[in-house]
């Protein structure tokens, strides 16, 4: 069975206490369990200050078999930010701009850009599957979305991780792989009826709405909304079109992270359960896991440890 556990951030220590209060023991080198196996949601860089040593644990139980790793937003963007755009000499497929480099600055300081040491991760990186679908559960950092999962399917390998030529067409806004990567990884987004729109926490203009699209039925945009609570009036209360909303079919358990959930772990909705509660806010911020066992989700499968703000 597995434990799945969320955004890690560059926080080492929670995750060895985690694992610590999971069972696991580190053996060799290798962090290890006699009967079960982790199961880790993406999301192991930026932010945090250990960010190098988490890559290790984690790289180290996927390649020892201890683990399952998959990609989150912040692995797609470390490999676009490193990888040079063949269309434009010079330029790379994440742009080198201020606003990315601030997002990526902590990473590339504790890594050593253009280091050994990071292409070496890069490298790893690119191997970790874009989302699971195994008999028992299923895994995708942000948003389970069949249609894109369907669409993405050609320019997947065997092992769900993003062919080489498929860098350059998901690092394009006009591409449909972007769009199929963008939501996977990042959150289903909508725009807002004409008129509408908001600042978002880093004062940058939004014209649309990433969504709570593991609800059923129709809703309005407000309902559906992730967006800072002194906007939330601001987003209108009108019903959405209907088909905008992917639906889940309920076949087996989909495990997410990403969206820096606060407050007492508890799944999203009957068969879907996010595993991402802000372990980088230094005020109560956790690292959560999800034991799972086979049963239906509840809150009782889920395990934690509170980040202690000296770290």
């Amino acid at each position: 069975m597995y434990d799945i556990i969320g955004d890690i951030h560059g926080f080492a220590e929670p995750l060895k206490q985690l694992l610590a209060r999971l069972g696991y023991s580190e053996i060799d080198g290798v962090w290890q369990h006699p009967e079960r196996k982790a199961l880790f949601l993406g999301d192991y860089i930026d932010r945090g200050p250990q960010q190098v040593e988490v890559v290790s644990i984690v790289r180290a139980m996927e390649q020892a078999g201890h683990a399952l790793a998959i990609m989150g937003n912040h692995e797609f963007n470390a490999v676009a930010w490193a990888t040079p755009d063949p269309h434009q000499p010079g330029e790379f497929l994440r742009p080198h701009n201020a606003k990315n480099r601030h997002q990526h600055r902590e990473f590339l300081e504790q890594v050593g850009e253009g280091s050994e040491l990071h292409d070496d991760i890069v490298a790893w990186f690119k191997t970790l599957p874009v989302y699971l679908d195994l008999p028992e559960l299923r895994a995708v950092h942000a948003c389970w979305h069949p249609k894109y999962i369907e669409e993405l399917k050609p320019w997947l390998g065997r092992d769900n991780s993003l062919k080489e030529e498929a860098w350059c067409p998901a690092s394009r806004k006009d591409h449909r792989v972007y769009s199929a990567v963008e939501t996977l990884l990042k959150g289903l987004e909508i725009p807002l009826p004409e008129g509408n729109g908001f600042h978002d926490k880093d004062g940058h203009p939004r014209k649309d709405i990433r969504t709570r699209w593991w609800l059923q039925h129709t809703h309005t945009y407000r309902d559906l909304a992730m967006v800072p609570a002194d906007v939330i009036e601001r987003i209108p209360h009108e019903p959405v079109p209907s088909g905008i909303l992917p639906g889940y079919d309920n076949e087996k358990p989909v495990f997410v992270g990403h969206y820096w959930l606060t407050g007492g772990p508890a799944p999203l909705a009957d068969n879907i359960a996010c595993l991402d509660y802000s372990v980088v806010s230094a005020n109560k911020g956790k690292l959560a896991a999800y034991r799972w066992e086979g049963e239906p989700l509840s809150k009782k499968g889920y395990i934690w440890v509170e980040r202690s703000p000296q770290i």
